[in-house]
């Protein structure tokens, strides 16, 4: 009976945050939380578009599922080493910032396998759910799935026991986020830039060139222990390349003799 044994699938967890998005967008959101008459309209439209007719309180036990994967996945993100891939709803990072996470947090291996492709939506939901009763809640210890029916690829994450700080901590705590999120889009582009103008791309153009001389190939290996070198160089057309590292090679063997 799936009345008793409902199994979440990614496809019926998005249908429910597409759902209450649209009961966001209607302004039906008071308090973080919905009105019985709003929980009758997605529970309605649930049902006319998955065929399932489940009850309300079984939806409204997936949006607390849901409110708690944001919290954790809103926290990962604040990492320097984690990046959001909104293209495919991915985490990503290194397999070392994981394996440490995950060690910690062993329930995140979920996320980082299967990501959060509805995070979007959450954002939308729960974008100032980061209050309750007037006060931030900071995570501190982990918690168990909400229904054994889940589906393997739902994620299951650490839900943290919370304590209620001061409006003072709350702000400091606030302010850590940012500069975080700042740090980690810094990152991402230094490391974007850096991946562009690498070493290996350098070889990689440096081989296409035809009637190159041995001894400035091995020149340019030299050049390009420069960051500067290989952004010249990868930036400069197809048919100046040669020219240019003939240029450097002879002006670093006049510098040498001077």
């Amino acid at each position: 009976n799936q009345q008793q044994q409902p199994k979440w699938t990614a496809f019926l967890t998005k249908l429910l945050a597409n759902l209450i998005v649209n009961q966001v967008h209607k302004g039906n959101r008071v308090n973080n939380s919905f009105s019985n008459k709003a929980w009758n309209f997605i529970t309605d439209e649930f049902y006319k578009r998955s065929g399932l007719k489940w009850d309300k309180e079984h939806l409204k036990n997936r949006f607390s599922f849901l409110r708690r994967q944001f919290s954790v996945v809103k926290l990962l993100l604040a990492r320097d080493d984690f990046i959001f891939d909104e293209s495919s709803g991915s985490v990503i990072a290194t397999d070392e910032a994981w394996d440490k996470y995950v060690k910690e947090y062993p329930d995140a291996e979920s996320i980082k396998t299967g990501g959060c492709p509805i995070y979007k939506q959450l954002s939308q939901i729960f974008a100032e759910d980061s209050m309750t009763n007037g006060k931030h809640v900071l995570p501190q210890a982990k918690t168990e799935c909400l229904s054994e029916y889940d589906d393997a690829a739902a994620f299951c994450p650490p839900t943290p026991k919370r304590r209620r700080i001061s409006g003072v901590e709350a702000a400091i705590a606030d302010a850590i986020l940012e500069m975080a999120a700042a740090s980690k889009l810094r990152t991402s582009a230094l490391t974007q830039l850096a991946s562009r103008f690498s070493l290996s791309e350098c070889i990689r153009e440096l081989d296409q060139i035809h009637g190159l001389e041995e001894n400035v190939y091995f020149a340019a290996l030299e050049f390009f222990n420069n960051s500067s070198a290989r952004e010249t160089f990868l930036s400069l057309k197809s048919d100046l390349r040669l020219a240019w590292l003939q240029w450097k090679c002879n002006a670093s063997t006049s510098l040498s003799i001077n």
